[in-house]
């Protein structure tokens, strides 16, 4: 049994059982300090073990080209393949890689390619490749090593899923990963440890089972994974406009990106998406996952909690910011110059 993501086992294959409601809260709630960077994995059915290891490390390779330049010390002001960006940041993967366990060559190709905006070819073998993400990924959270919670898929023939496990088992030996098995196995995974999650706080009643990607609903990304506490979520781009909109204006200062947040030692740490903490105001910026009722409930949860913290919790969607991002940051602006003041003449008063 588990009761925190830190107590699960890295470098080789669990199947999670009662693990619904923990699941839920990797997005929203930080991990402990001793747990592993955790990304989660939705795969797609494969009729081989190569195609499932294949479509993996692609999967794996573009959220760690996201999370460039997290993980590549020194290359935070490099933007674009310009003039000597890319001689730069090969020569800092090899400086960094001297001093780690990296591997030179890998790590150069991976920040030329997330330099460039498009895949470098691979002239690597997919055992380099699986060990050498599992490094950059685990150095992207500031984490010393990766896990793979892949949602297992319910559609999957007996034959797909004695794959689909064998590939997990590749990844965890191979790779070094934690993989970890979430969802409706049959008896063909009888040979994978289960352990059971009993996080504190957490509801783990079993939801009912529903398709993973119901009629009219967008299609999730096979691969997801937390913020980088500190800056916009590499994933979206909604954040990313937002951060570059923001810059520019001097009465933005003192914001902070996808922050912990605790109300007191005994609530559950949340992750709010921007913070003005000074002026006690939380910014959530919604995709399409928040209109699902469990995701939904959860908002509202969080929305209280910081309320009676004294903070005011404006929300926009992702559609509000990249359309028309220059209201969103009027109405930011007008919202804090407005605490501000009230902060100002409560001095005053004083």
């Amino acid at each position: 049994m588990a009761h925190s993501w830190a107590e699960l086992p890295v470098g080789r294959v669990v199947r999670l059982l009662r693990a619904d409601a923990a699941v839920s809260t990797l997005t929203v709630e930080p991990l402990p300090e001793a747990a592993p960077a955790v990304l989660t994995y939705t795969p797609s059915a494969a009729k081989s073990v190569a195609e499932a290891v294949a479509a993996a490390l692609r999967e794996l390779e573009a959220a760690a080209v996201e999370l460039f330049p997290a993980w590549l010390p020194g290359a935070e002001g490099i933007e674009g393949p310009g003039g000597a960006s890319v001689i730069a940041v090969r020569t800092l993967a090899l400086r960094a890689a001297s001093t780690s366990r990296h591997f030179g060559p890998f790590l150069a190709d991976l920040a030329e390619s997330a330099l460039r905006g498009a895949p470098v070819a691979s002239r690597f073998a997919p055992e380099v490749r699986a060990a050498g993400l599992a490094r950059v990924l685990a150095s992207g959270f500031g984490r010393t090593r990766a896990a793979i919670l892949v949602r297992v898929p319910e559609a999957l023939s007996a034959s797909e899923e004695d794959v689909l496990v064998a590939a997990c088992e590749w990844l965890a030996g191979r790779g070094g990963f934690g993989v970890w098995l979430a969802g409706a196995l049959t008896t063909s995974a009888d040979h994978v440890e289960p352990v059971t999650l009993r996080f504190p706080g957490h509801d783990v009643r079993v939801p009912p089972r529903r398709s993973p990607h119901p009629p009219g609903r967008p299609v999730e990304r096979a691969i997801a994974y937390p913020p980088v506490i500190g800056k916009p979520h590499p994933a979206s781009k909604a954040e990313k406009v937002l951060e570059k909109a923001l810059s520019s204006h001097l009465w933005a200062r003192g914001r902070a990106w996808n922050q912990t947040y605790q109300s007191h030692p005994l609530t559950n740490p949340i992750v709010v998406d921007l913070l003005w903490r000074a002026e006690r105001c939380a910014v959530e910026i919604d995709g399409d996952d928040h209109l699902k009722p469990d995701h939904f409930a959860a908002d509202r949860q969080r929305d209280v909690q910081l309320q009676l913290d004294g903070y005011a919790v404006l929300r926009f969607t992702n559609a509000q910011v990249l359309t028309d991002v220059e209201n969103v940051v009027g109405q930011l602006e007008q919202f804090l110059r407005s605490r501000r003041n009230e902060t100002l003449e409560g001095r005053q008063r004083v």
